[in-house]
């Protein structure tokens, strides 16, 4: 067999290039970054934007703008594909656009009975149609069946609603729920493990027996995932009928002591804290102010000085502060000396007993005029005797 003299293989391996005439090794030089293509255009979906400035969600943006509802920079458009910037000038209906608002977040009651949407095809009373009329135009994180109850969160902001509705948010949202029936434990197991219902897969929920109240049963249900029915199909698996529903909490979020029908708008402080956005502090925080404190007796004439803009002589201070001395230490009368001093010097005064009585003596009524003497009364019968009354010793 005869030997292989040929030479063995050697691999190239990649080395510095040589650049130049000296032989010296030159480094390549880095690749550079790939740029956009020029076509991407800058800005923001026209949808998006609407959305932010609370006009419509995406949705119905997109159907305005297919009706011709839309127009940006004095031109009708009829397709949501386009993006614009802060430099357009956008009009609804004939009405400018103005800059987005602030994210805000309310906490409402729905009672039951509402349907969460915009409207309704088959006539039913929505929930957007029973809001207040001070609330501007809002959209609803999630929704809530129409024959359930609770917390539902309101925004203005659609970034923020489509945030609060991921999954990957992971926040527990928790349910008190009536079921027709006096399940154990054990009954439970299944959804807390996780459960099959027509061939969806529902997620692991958290499931505490409150109370038994009569043939009903009051549980605390916690999920993270909001699926259409999710609750009603779940217990409905295990044979327990759900005929109450109430949602109490949304993640941090909580319904406390609303009353159905009721709103309330989550602090700004609240929602930096809970989601990075909103209000600062200093903007939420309940401006307060301190009444101004009575100036003591001490400082009065050091006020007054300041107040008239004028500097004190040497020694006035002093004065001032000794005359503000003399009258807190004024010995002060009260009671019937106080009053008697105060009283006004230019009545005439009497004294002694006279003057007692007749200050405290009722004044006598006056006497009937005397009656005077009639024909008859004092009359003699006889002829009066002559010569008058007859003299004594005659």
């Amino acid at each position: 067999m005869a030997e292989n003299t040929n030479p063995p293989k050697i691999a190239k391996v990649a080395g510095p290039k040589l650049e130049g005439t000296d032989g010296k090794a030159t480094p390549r030089k880095a690749a550079v970054a790939a740029k956009p293509a020029a076509g991407t255009p800058e800005g923001d979906r026209i949808a998006k934007v609407l959305s932010r400035a609370g006009v419509a969600s995406r949705r119905e943006a997109e159907r305005m703008i297919e009706l011709g509802e839309v127009s940006v920079n004095g031109k009708v458009i009829t397709s949501p594909a386009l993006n614009v910037t802060a430099q357009d000038k956008i009009t609804v209906r004939g009405t400018l656009i103005g800059e987005p608002e602030q994210a805000r977040l309310w906490l409402y009651y729905k009672p039951d009975g509402l349907v969460t949407s915009e409207s309704d095809e088959k006539g039913r009373d929505t929930v957007f149609a029973n809001l207040p009329p001070e609330l501007p135009r809002v959209m609803s994180v999630g929704r809530l069946d129409l024959n359930s109850e609770g917390l539902l969160l309101l925004t203005n902001d659609g970034a923020l609603k489509r945030r609060l509705e991921l999954p990957s948010t992971g926040w527990l949202r928790k349910y008190r729920v009536r079921v027709n029936g006096n399940p154990m434990d054990p009954d439970l197991e299944p959804l807390r493990k996780g459960i099959v219902v027509d061939g969806e897969r529902f997620q692991p929920m958290i499931v505490v027996i409150d109370r038994i109240q009569g043939a009903n049963a009051w549980l605390t249900v916690g999920l993270r995932e909001g699926k259409n029915r999710e609750i009603r199909r779940a217990m409905a698996a295990i044979n327990l009928t759900v005929n109450r529903l109430i949602r109490i909490s949304y993640g941090p979020f909580r319904l406390n002591d609303l009353q159905p029908g009721e709103v309330e708008e989550v602090k700004g402080k609240v929602l930096r804290d809970q989601l990075g956005q909103g209000a600062t502090v200093d903007e939420d925080a309940p401006k307060r102010t301190r009444a101004p404190r009575p100036a003591s007796r001490t400082t009065t004439g050091k006020a007054e000085g300041a107040a008239s803009g004028k500097r004190l002589k040497s020694g006035e201070g002093l004065k001032q502060l000794s005359d503000a001395w003399g009258e807190a230490t004024k010995p002060r009368r009260f009671g019937t000396a106080a009053a008697k001093a105060d009283a006004p010097t230019d009545k005439p005064r009497s004294f002694g007993t006279a003057a007692k009585k007749a200050e405290t003596a009722a004044p006598r009524p006056a006497k009937p005029p005397a009656k005077r003497p009639t024909a008859t009364r004092g009359a003699t019968t006889g002829p009066k005797p002559a010569g008058g009354r007859p003299k004594r010793g005659a």
